[in-house]
């Protein structure tokens, strides 16, 4: 069985997932067979396994920096929220329902039940597990029916190690006060802190640590300094109000605006254009924004008849009518592809109350909202118009709809062979348009050089094509963030808890 380490946090967004990825590439890199792990994972950020499971992509890239393939094992409950009161609740890769608080805290044992099955399975395959938890272990009201935190460190008899976010303030507060209210038992398998997201000049802290130390009796094992330019993409959408990268600096020849939804989701699929430096992409938060894209997007949504009808009443619909009269490109991936179409059925009322909502009308393509979510990797070939280029591509779906072009409308398909068992979306005739189920897509060099191409009105600029490999890319991040963790932080110290090293 296998050796357990946990990482908690005061707090969410203390910088627990990219501490896992981190402590995932390192023990990798050893040698050692390692894999990651979290019981419970609320985010609409996620992806599909080879398999076809979906689960939270967090957990995804810390396999992914692990050197292994995501298993649902690794996030055996995922929590995709809906509204404001409710979530869909995803087990073992599974829809099994959309469930309000009430509902979902009745279902503890048969979700403990999921949980430690997948653990027991990830145990038997892996010499350590990095287990992550969730928000912070002492939510008092909650704790009780916490399946993430203490009562997962206790299954797995985890060393956990606590991280705490200095750069919102209360450091002290937060170690201390976290400790203070776990059980003594619990206390115990605190093994030590990590101080993350620390800005200036190390050496004037070190007061600051021997007080922690003092106090609890337990070793600082580190300090991680503030990454500004880190490039490992975040559990959820609250990472794009924080990230310096996802910002507009003007340097990219081709500038792409990618429209704020509120219920966005797999915001994930845009970070290879972030990263590659042909493109200056930037988050549109008002509809005059639009006017300064080359190139438009739709994200994908979780609840994608309150989206649209927030880019209706916000004034969006207009502003991209207008800007496409006036020549702009706009594409439309998942639920911005069904947006883009004449209109929304869902006569089961799988996302809202409302029977039809009327799209944009960019697409002649209608979509019915279905009861079973389709999850399924993808390969496929796509021609994207007006561009000579077709590229094989992989990639994951994740959508509960099914869109159609409209009896009689003319559309141009992105698969040359129609005839082929994945279409992988449409366009109008003119190219101007386009919209896809496929997430994950520009991470394929040869699909960014198209859509390249695409936006540029598909003049070829050959001294710009095939210069940037994402994947190399990915790999460099892995290895720096690895590095920086390794440089400020005693691995091996906290290693000694959990293996012989």
């Amino acid at each position: 069985m296998a050796r357990a380490l946990m990482i908690c946090g005061t707090g969410s967004e203390s910088g627990k997932s990219v501490l896992v990825t981190a402590l995932c590439r390192l023990l990798a890199r050893r040698g050692i067979r390692v894999a990651p792990f979290k019981a419970q994972n609320m985010a609409l950020n996620s992806g599909v396994t080879p398999e076809g499971g979906e689960m939270g992509r967090a957990q995804i890239v810390q396999a992914e920096a692990a050197g292994i393939p995501p298993h649902v094992d690794m996030n055996p409950v995922l929590l995709k929220p809906v509204g404001e009161h409710g979530s869909q609740v995803v087990v073992h890769g599974k829809v099994i329902g959309t469930m309000d608080a009430a509902t979902y805290y009745a279902t503890k044992q048969t979700l403990w039940n999921a949980v430690t099955e997948s653990y027991a399975r990830l145990s038997r395959n892996y010499d350590v597990i990095v287990l992550e938890g969730a928000g912070s272990p002492v939510e008092m009201n909650l704790k009780h029916t916490d399946i993430v935190n203490m009562a997962m460190a206790e299954y797995a008899d985890a060393a956990v190690v606590l991280v705490a976010d200095i750069d919102r303030g209360g450091v002290f507060a937060s170690i201390i006060g976290t400790l203070e209210l776990l059980t003594p038992h619990e206390r115990r398998r605190i093994v030590g802190f990590i101080i993350n997201k620390f800005r200036g000049d190390m050496s004037l802290f070190h007061d600051g640590l021997r007080f922690i130390t003092t106090r609890t009796g337990k070793p600082v094992f580190g300090m991680v300094p503030y990454i500004k330019d880190l490039a490992i993409p975040g559990e959820d959408s609250v990472a794009l109000d924080r990230a310096a990268l996802y910002t507009c600096d003007g340097n990219g020849l081709l500038k792409v605006g990618i429209i704020r939804l509120p219920h966005i989701a797999n915001y994930t699929d845009f970070d290879p254009l972030f990263a590659d430096p042909r493109f200056a992409p930037h988050y549109v938060m008002s509809p005059h924004q639009i006017t300064w894209c080359d190139i438009c997007i739709i994200p994908g949504s979780k609840h994608v008849a309150a989206d649209l009808l927030y880019l209706q009443k916000r004034g969006f619909s207009t502003a991209l009518s207008h800007y496409h009269q006036r020549g702009g490109r706009i594409v439309g991936i998942c639920g911005g592809y069904q947006i883009l179409g004449h209109e929304i059925k869902d006569p089961h009322r799988v996302e809202s109350e409302i029977n039809i909502v009327t799209g944009l009308g960019l697409l002649d393509v209608t979509t019915t909202m279905h009861t079973e979510k389709t999850t399924q990797p993808v390969r496929c070939s796509i021609q994207l118009p007006g561009t000579q280029q077709c590229c094989d591509v992989t990639g994951y779906e994740i959508h509960m709809g099914i869109t159609v072009p409209k009896k009689g409308a003319t559309v141009a398909f992105l698969t040359p062979d129609p005839g082929a068992q994945h279409v992988a979306g449409v366009a109008r005739p003119d190219g101007t348009v386009w919209g896809t189920y496929v997430h994950g897509l520009f991470e394929h060099d040869g699909l960014r050089d198209a859509f390249f191409q695409w936006g540029r009105g598909g003049r070829t600029v050959q001294e710009h094509a095939g210069t940037f490999s994402y994947r190399q890319f990915k790999e460099q991040q892995y290895n720096s963030l690895a590095d920086i963790v390794d440089r400020h932080v005693a691995v091996d110290r906290i290693l000694k808890y959990v293996i012989a090293v």
